[in-house]
């Protein structure tokens, strides 16, 4: 006898319907999975069968075969144990077919038939809403993650047996529902705040330019400088995320199980500091089969690298496409997937290998050629997606000691909004950009004209501080966005002055 239910995988950070068949009939006993299924999916036959026993049904000693359609894509996971095993039971008479028809349904079986929780529940909850459907079956650890996506019956089950009395109407329930919006600004809450920061106001003031124009930024100073102090606030002034950006990361950290009860949407921008230790595939993403990296978890949020120098140089390298698409393309000889990676990259760094060069308080031991072989780490293709390179000196007793209390993350992120909306306004014509860090040249020439003066100012830093060319269009993007800061529509050779300021490394103080 032949059953047919619906089950769901991922495929990047999208879903796709599975149909589970299951085929029983008079033969040698055995149980056989096909369709591409990876070794945990294969192994779901020793869990199916002691959860269908261990709950009280009957498991024959016919020939079993399932299929996971369609069968040119590989499953992996767990979360086909429970359409498996409803659909031997299907087979076998105990269930009605028609039952399965009309849930989606996911799972992972424990040997005593509970369900455990599944990756992946939010995307195959989006797909399930384009489905013929009356609703998703879901673990019940899940159930908040499912229940995010508007217009979808969502039923949490906790074992196998509960799904069977509610498929074969005996067991009344109501869909789960979730008041997403709020839970959404429940999730808001960063934790932590600028006005912690004592001192750094050259910093400060460098890390309100970045947020308002999305640049990337890379710090460089003595060890306890706050470098990572001022990297990890960050996210606390970029403008709030609108539920379409929550849903879209959400998504990413789904897929990975990143998602639990007790967050089941991300509210606040992600903030990922990988240690230098990481390796390419881990960073951009990959794997045999393919998994999002730091670079994607990073979407519509922060990348921090600290210790830049200490990274891997083919590490480094993968960055440079993503900095420049805001995505990631993985091919693969199966198959190939695009994984969002829009984010802002925040670098730290010591300025030599001992950290102390240029430390009043401190005397530098690294030689000459060592400081230069320290800096040459870092590429020039990478540094010349970075737009504001800035100093971030020791900070002083006086300042440690100030009581004073420091500018708040929201009185920040307040200016910092208002100048995202006058380049919302400004690339509202154009597809892909939605800051002045993601310009590209012909969007410079028609909002980047200067007076005579910055131009006079730009020739100085040319010739005279060793700006180099690259180092052009980047002043000019800063320079933009330091004028829409102060709204002033235009950009002014006092703008020019500060964004220039922002080029350490271009101005040959290290190289």
């Amino acid at each position: 006898m032949l059953s047919i239910g619906l089950s769901s995988a991922v495929l990047g950070i999208d879903a796709y319907t599975v149909k589970v068949e299951v085929d029983i009939r008079k033969g040698f006993p055995s149980f056989a999975t096909v369709g591409l299924p990876d070794k945990a999916v294969k192994e779901s036959k020793e869990r199916v069968i002691a959860a269908i026993k261990n709950s009280g049904f009957r498991f024959g000693t016919e020939r079993i075969t399932v299929n996971l359609a369609p069968a040119d894509i590989k499953k992996e996971g767990a979360a086909f144990d429970l359409p498996m095993a409803l659909g031997i039971l299907a087979a076998s008479g105990q269930l009605p077919q028609d039952a399965l028809e009309k849930y989606l349904v996911l799972g992972e079986l424990s040997l005593n038939g509970n369900i455990r929780s599944v990756k992946g529940i939010l995307p195959i909850a989006i797909k399930s809403r384009e489905e013929d459907v009356a609703g998703i079956i879901v673990p019940e650890s899940n159930k908040k993650e499912a229940a995010v996506v508007d217009g979808v019956s969502v039923y949490p089950m906790k074992n196998l047996k509960e799904v069977v009395g509610f498929l074969v109407g005996g067991t009344e329930r109501e869909p789960y529902k979730l008041d997403i919006t709020e839970e959404f600004d429940r999730s808001k809450s960063y934790g932590i705040d600028f006005i912690d920061v004592k001192g750094q106001s050259f910093a400060k003031r460098a890390m309100e330019i970045a947020a308002a124009g999305g640049h990337n930024i890379l710090m460089i100073g003595p060890p306890g400088s706050g470098k990572t102090m001022l990297a990890k606030r960050l996210p606390t002034i970029l403008p709030e995320m609108t539920l379409d950006e929550s849903l879209e990361t959400t998504k990413i950290h789904s897929v990975i199980g990143f998602v639990d009860g007790k967050s089941e949407i991300i509210g606040t921008r992600p903030f990922r500091s990988p240690h230098h230790t990481i390796s390419n595939i881990a960073l951009i993403g990959g794997g045999s089969f393919p998994r999002p990296g730091e670079v994607s978890l990073s979407h519509n949020g922060v990348l921090f690298l600290d210790e830049l120098p200490e990274f891997g140089h083919k590490v480094l390298e993968v960055l440079r496409q993503p900095l420049e698409d805001g995505v990631v393309l993985i091919a693969r000889a199966a198959t190939s997937v695009s994984y969002p990676a829009r984010f802002m990259l925040a670098a730290a760094m010591n300025p030599c290998p001992c950290g102390f060069y240029g430390d009043s308080r401190r005397e530098c031991v690294c030689t000459p050629f060592q400081i230069q072989k320290y800096m040459s780490r870092i590429s020039g293709p990478l540094l010349d997606r970075i737009d504001l390179h800035i100093e971030v000196p020791a900070v002083k007793y006086q300042e440690l000691t100030d009581e004073s209390a420091g500018e708040s993350s929201e009185a920040i992120r307040k200016r910092v909004q208002a100048a995202r909306d006058i380049q919302k306004e400004k690339f509202k014509k154009s597809k892909g950009i939605h800051c002045n860090a993601h310009m590209e040249s012909k969007h410079i020439k028609k909002y980047c004209g200067i007076d005579s003066a910055g131009k006079k100012l730009l020739k100085n830093a040319i010739d005279k501080l060793g700006l180099s060319a690259r180092a052009y269009d980047r002043v000019l993007k800063v320079a933009l966005t330091i004028s829409d800061l102060e709204g002033s529509g235009n950009i002014r050779s006092s703008h020019v002055a500060e964004a220039i300021q922002y080029r350490t490394l271009d101005r040959n103080l290290w190289l």
